[in-house]
């Protein structure tokens, strides 16, 4: 891995005060790391006229979205020789999810630096595509902004802990999976919820906008699987902000991914995760749906970075500290291809 872009874990950053600090750094929408390439005329090139278009899935035809990408390959097409020509990869990322996409606690107004285990990913895609790890340009997209940012060219992929899904399947393509994970709840310690179950009654559950724990809690609210008096009214731009309300008290438990969840709950002792993961999710490169030689050319990528032990290496450095050697996370998952 680029041991020269990775830097000591955050230490000490936990707590309402550093919290809202943390918050008021995402209202900067578009990231620019210094380090890249001039701007150009700020397209992104993704699609258009002569790239095939891949086989588009309807959520109701949808099943194990997982394996519906396509299968690596290395020939060139519109996508990938904009990104090439343009010298730098533009990529919606986090700046706030620890030890996934966040920024550095040293880095200063003139230099931002970001880290974790997805900004390691982005870094091997522009290498690969470029020759370089550092021609790349980071935008920090909120999550409910993931698909416009993708659709509008204003990036050419997500990087961002984002699902697989069949509804997203029908905006967005997405590489194979390079991450299992599934929804968990996040609650104080002292808390008496258990889990996703009954004991969420009468409680103010937080999860982020256009996030599928979202989708997840309305489905099955409206299904009688969730207690009807469960209040799942906040919703927020960034899954972080979920944190924030609830070490103010403003909710009584966050849904969220287990493995973004695992770090919240390593930078603040005072919560816990509640119960086991209650679904199966993957999280993917995000790119646009007529990027075809694009996401081919990312699936070779993860091919590689799985087999050199790439991907190994980064989990162990970011997420094997709160999720473990021996979680079910802690090997990447093997692609089925469609």
């Amino acid at each position: 891995m680029h041991a020269r872009r990775l830097r000591a874990s955050l230490r000490g950053w936990g707590g309402v005060g550093a919290m809202a600090v943390v918050c008021a750094l995402a209202v900067a929408f578009a990231l620019l790391l210094p380090h890249t390439q001039p701007r150009g005329d700020g397209s992104t090139g993704t699609g258009g006229a002569g790239v095939a278009e891949g086989t588009h899935i309807k959520a109701e035809e949808c099943e194990n979205p997982e394996d519906r990408s396509l299968p690596p390959g290395t020939a060139k097409g519109r996508a990938v020789e904009a990104i090439e020509k343009r010298g730098y990869l533009s990529v919606g990322v986090d700046q706030n999810s620890y030890r996934w996409g966040y920024r550095n606690p040293n880095s200063t107004a003139e230099k931002v630096e970001l880290e974790g285990f997805d900004i390691d990913l982005a870094h091997r895609i522009a290498e690969d595509l470029l020759g370089d790890p550092d021609k790349i340009r980071f935008k920090a997209i909120p999550t409910n902004q993931r698909i416009p940012a993708i659709q509008n060219g204003q990036v050419d992929m997500v990087v961002r802990t984002m699902t697989i899904n069949c509804d997203r399947l029908e905006q967005v393509a997405f590489s194979a999976p390079y991450f299992l994970t599934g929804q968990q709840v996040l609650a104080p310690t002292s808390s008496t919820v258990e889990g996703y179950d009954e004991t969420l009654a009468d409680r103010r559950v937080c999860s982020a906008a256009g996030s599928t724990a979202y989708d997840k809690l309305d489905a099955d609210r409206k299904a009688g699987r969730l207690p009807a008096s469960t209040d799942i009214s906040t919703t927020v731009p960034n899954q972080l902000d979920c944190l924030v309300r609830l070490q103010l008290g403003e909710v009584d438990a966050v849904v969220t991914d287990g493995a973004l969840a695992a770090s919240q709950a390593a930078q603040d002792p005072s919560v816990e995760l509640k119960g086991d993961r209650f679904t199966t999710e993957y999280y993917g490169v995000a790119m646009k749906r007529d990027a075809e030689d694009l996401v081919r050319r990312v699936n070779r990528i993860l091919e590689d970075y799985r087999e050199d032990g790439g991907w190994q290496a980064s989990y162990d450095k970011w997420l094997s500290p709160t999720m473990g050697d021996e979680s079910e996370s802690a090997t990447p998952p093997r692609p089925t291809y469609a």
